[in-house]
């Protein structure tokens, strides 16, 4: 028997799987039954408004209300009950009249709504024909006709969609659809055997390599997209809408946070209307691959747009901040193919975060306080404002001098926002400015005793640099509050907050805290596998050279807002495997070598012609020139050989012929016995046991002590010698490898990147 709430999610119109995945989500299975509540449709819907029989809604009308759920926007809560009567009422039934709904009370905020600009703006009551919308169909087939004609039923039917709606935006995409399928069939007639297969891929070419250090960087902006993950994002220039609503426990009024006209001019000069993000990472700790989604949204944006991403180092605790880690961000941010428009420091803006915070002081916004951590602890429980929070400005302007002038100790005093200690929101209690600190800072050097806390100096350094969109993961969105409560205090330029959604893949621990963990750090050492080959971080998967497959992940996952979700490793797996099948050689290595000696064969070496793709055109030199040379002794892995044979068994056993790869059309990979290369193959597989290590109690007993296997004589064949550190290769039966950098000119080092079989349902085997 279903879950009741499953079974209501189906009747309200969603297909059963997107149901089931939904109530794994607290936070949007909790928006999407108070959107079912305030529709009306707790039973289903009224059979006059497109049900069945069995009061299912129709499957449009319960995305439209998930899309309500997830996307409406907070500060027009208010009007969501009247945007729920147009959805189940079928005034407003595609997802561009919802997107239109939503950007208009975006606007309107809590304020009058004014229905028939909103019924306008949102294209209720037109109800395009057929009629109407056949012109404009026919054109598009005119204007495309001859690659219409080239591509047959392999025509971009999306794409005739798009420039349909995009002059009839408010059309029955049913219609469309109907409309484009008969243009099809009278303009190519019925399809034929030939439409039925699968068209052909186009070879990759290989890029031009480049001399000296590294090879030609493949930039993301190359990788093929169905959509558009940035469109979410507004443009600059709409920067004057409510960010947020900021409510007071003492006070009736409430802060509506925006940005005044003049403050969005003097930012426009500023930028020349350009999109400025920002990637900021704490230079305490290495990059995993959460990161690559903070990266893609962040440059990706910027990219999108023809603007610029700062690499701006958040280096406020030098306690724990080294001068390695910033260099190995740097070496990620490059290796993954982005370039920083600047690459700053919080730092550099230590002189000014100062001077704002006697500014905060000198309007009655923020307070010198001397509670202990134990105090401020109880007192937040409690709700209680601190005995420090009204002394007098000039007080407090005096013992924050005393701080900055190292006069106060450590513990002894902290600068403290004025906010609001009785409000629900726990970090819009009185959060921390500065606090002394007597160590030396890694950038900055022994200038300061006093550092800023996260929450003072992150808004602050975004407004400062004028970012347009600041992009944060979900766990920050308590903060918007705190974020622009101190913008407003100090009358700066606010910029657009947007979270999304962490990137979470199962086999692997994503928490800072317990990747820099130094139990891990010893439990790795006691089943021998080096720090550096943690399968979540960055720097290991340099090692594997695979930053194109990573950014065509993280773009094919989105920039949603979706949380508690885990992404199987084996899609992130398919997606590499993708990438490898069309950029690496093919050639042939032996693990476990086995000699075996062809007594009918001369002992003199041929030299046969193999292809190093699979499917490259026979008079293709460069992707067929691969020479292997043959004798009567070869390498076999042992797993090939059975002294006893058995049914469905491929290999080679007394009295049975087995076919060898390349000599005839065997399956046996193989390398000739006249002295072949002997390498270092290490394999890796997944670093935990479990799908959900982190989740687990004693997660440290988890770790798989298989994860690396080392093989330290494995024998390859001699067109590999010159491989060079960077080469990618897929070993024939084995899977694909990287030259690892370890190598020397007397061995080269092979590290397996990912096996051959997919088990991704997505993907093939």
């Amino acid at each position: 028997m279903g879950s009741p709430i499953v079974d209501l999610f189906v009747k309200i119109g969603l297909n059963k799987q997107i149901a089931e995945e939904t109530i794994a989500n607290n936070k949007v299975t909790t928006n999407l039954l108070a959107v079912i509540d305030e529709a009306g449709v707790t039973k289903g819907c009224d059979p006059s408004n497109g049900c069945d029989s069995s009061n299912v809604c129709d499957p449009s009308t319960g995305n439209l209300l998930y899309r309500v759920a997830t996307e409406f926007p907070a500060n027009a809560l208010v009007h969501r009950p009247t945007l729920l009567k147009y959805i189940v009422s079928s005034k407003i039934k595609t997802p561009p009249q919802l997107k239109a709904a939503l950007a208009f009370l975006e606007v309107t905020g809590s304020g009058n709504l004014d229905i028939n600009k909103f019924e306008e703006d949102c294209g209720v009551g037109i109800d395009l024909s057929r009629e109407a919308i056949k012109p404009t169909v026919d054109k598009i087939f005119k204007e495309k006709e001859s690659a219409i004609i080239e591509q047959r039923y392999n025509t971009n039917v999306g794409d005739l969609f798009g420039h349909v709606l995009k002059e009839h935006p408010w059309a029955d995409t049913k219609r469309v659809k109907e409309l484009i399928d008969e243009n099809l069939k009278v303009l190519l007639g019925e399809k034929t055997t030939a439409d039925n297969e699968k068209p052909l891929k186009k070879k990759k070419e290989k890029p031009a390599k480049v001399e000296g250090k590294g090879a030609t960087k493949e930039a993301p902006e190359a990788v093929p997209s169905k959509e558009d993950p940035f469109s979410i994002f507004p443009a600059p220039e709409e920067n004057y809408k409510v960010h947020t609503e900021v409510s007071f426990s003492n006070r009736d009024d409430v802060l509506r946070a925006c940005n005044s006209k003049t403050i969005l001019k003097e930012h426009l000069e500023a930028t020349g209307g350009k999109v400025r993000t920002r990637f900021p990472p704490e230079p305490n700790g290495h990059l995993h691959i959460g990161h690559a989604k903070a990266m893609f949204a962040d440059f990706g944006l910027a990219e999108d747009r023809g603007g610029g991403c700062y690499l701006r180092f958040d280096d406020t605790n030098p306690e724990v901040e080294k001068k390695e880690y910033i260099d190995h961000i740097k070496e990620i941010v490059d290796w993954m193919g982005w370039e920083p428009f600047k690459i700053t420091y919080t730092s550099d803006y230590f002189q000014k975060l100062y001077d704002l915070a006697v500014d905060l002081i000198c309007r009655g916004h923020a307070y010198v306080d001397h509670q202990t951590g134990d105090e401020i602890k109880e007192y937040r429980e409690k709700k209680m404002n601190s005995p420090w929070r009204d002394r007098r400005f000039l007080e407090s302007l005096k013992l924050f001098n005393d701080m900055k002038e190292g006069r106060i100790d450590e513990g002894k005093a902290t600068l403290r926002m004025k906010q609001d200690m009785q409000n629900a929101n726990a970090l819009s209690d009185a959060l921390f400015c500065m606090d002394p600190q007597f160590i030396p800072h890694p950038h900055a050097g022994d200038k300061w005793c006093i550092y800023p806390s996260y929450d003072y100096a992150h808004c602050i350094v975004d407004s400062l640099e004028n970012i347009t969109h600041s992009l944060c993961t979900l766990e920050f969105e308590t903060r918007r509050a705190s974020y622009y409560w101190l913008l407003d205090a100090l009358s700066l330029y606010q910029p657009y907050v947007g979270e999304y959604s962490r990137l979470n893949i199962t086999h692997t621990v994503l928490s800072k805290r317990k990747i820099n963990s130094n139990v891990l750090r010893i439990m790795l050492m006691m089943v021998m596998i080096p720090f550096d080959d943690t399968s979540c971080l960055m720097r290991d998967m340099c090692s594997l050279s695979i930053s194109t497959a990573i950014n065509t992940f993280v773009r094919g996952l989105g920039i949603s807002r979706s949380d508690g979700s885990v992404i199987p490793l084996e899609h992130f797996e398919h997606q590499v495997r993708k990438e490898l099948h069309e950029t690496a050689p093919r050639t042939m290595v032996v693990l476990d070598p086995l000699k075996v000696v062809i007594t009918n064969l001369a002992s003199s070496v041929k030299e046969l012609n193999a292809k190093k793709w699979p499917n490259a055109p026979d008079d293709d030199t460069y992707y067929r020139g691969l020479s292997v040379p043959f004798s009567n002794v070869v390498y076999i892995e042992q797993k090939d050989f059975r002294l006893k044979d058995s049914k469905g068994y491929n290999g080679l056993a007394p009295g049975k012929k087995a076919l060898l790869s390349f000599v005839m059309q065997g399956v046996l990979h193989w390398v000739d016995g006249v002295d072949p290369l002997k390498v270092e193959v290490r394999l890796f597989n997944k670093l935990f046991k479990s799908e959900n290590p982190g989740e687990l109690d004693n997660w440290l007993d988890d770790l798989n002590p298989e994860s690396k296997v080392v093989i330290p004589c494995a024998y390859a064949a001699r067109s590999l010698k010159s491989a060079e550190v960077g080469d990618k290769f897929q070993f024939e039966r084995n899977g694909y490898f990287v030259v690892d950098k370890d190598s020397t000119p007397e061995k080269l080092i092979f590290n397996r990147t990912v096996a051959l079989t997919d088990t991704y349902k997505g993907g093939s085997k």
